[in-house]
């Protein structure tokens, strides 16, 4: 198959998805090495990703979507009668702070960054499908980790959580600090240093 047509199918199936799209299936469905088809998707992106167009490609950790640019989303949504949905609150953007550059981490670090209790942000952000469980600590109790998701990423334009703005160095926590674990806990039961 000729590139163009190839690049054509590339956007079909990023059209027809609505969803991220791996890079591994646009691979196995046009029979395509990977080099060559990241190749075809930034030359779409850069198609795209201009601000005079409407839609955008986006590129999410390892996959790739379709979406519409955002300076549009006002016409959008009144041509299709779409509710603008309510902004986060400040808790709401302190918790996933907190949680995007600290990922994965318990509610109990949360709160202790926060001072507060989370539960209820924590369970709002699950709903918006901001945050999602990530699985558990292994200590006492074997409490939830909880991290971002690409629905977060997506919502803040990022490809991955690396491309977060840096923190000012002395707000960083130590991995002690971030299970919310004194020294008093003996060093087998800690959370392993990454």
């Amino acid at each position: 198959m000729e590139l163009k047509k190839l690049q054509g199918a590339i956007e079909a199936i990023l059209f027809a998805s609505g969803e991220p799209v791996s890079l591994d299936r646009i691979t196995e469905a046009l029979e395509l090495d990977k080099l060559t088809a990241s190749k075809l998707l930034q030359k779409l992106m850069a198609e795209y990703n201009r601000p005079d167009r409407g839609v955008r490609i986006l590129h999410l950790e390892d996959s790739y979507q379709m979406c519409t640019n955002s300076q549009y989303g006002g016409k959008v949504r009144a041509a299709l009668e779409i509710r603008r949905n309510a902004p986060l609150s400040q808790a709401a953007m302190e918790v996933l702070a907190v949680i995007a550059y600290n990922q994965p981490v318990t509610k109990a670090f949360v709160e202790q960054v926060r001072g507060v209790d989370c539960s209820g942000v924590i369970g709002s952000l699950m709903t918006k499908g901001l945050i999602e469980e990530r699985g558990r600590l292994e200590l006492p109790g074997r409490p939830l980790l909880y991290g971002t998701t690409v629905n977060f990423l997506r919502c803040f334009g990022l490809s991955s959580p690396e491309e977060l703005p840096p923190l000012p160095e002395k707000a960083v926590p130590n991995r002690t600090e971030q299970t919310g674990l004194g020294s008093s806990v003996p060093e087998d039961l800690r959370q392993p240093e990454e």
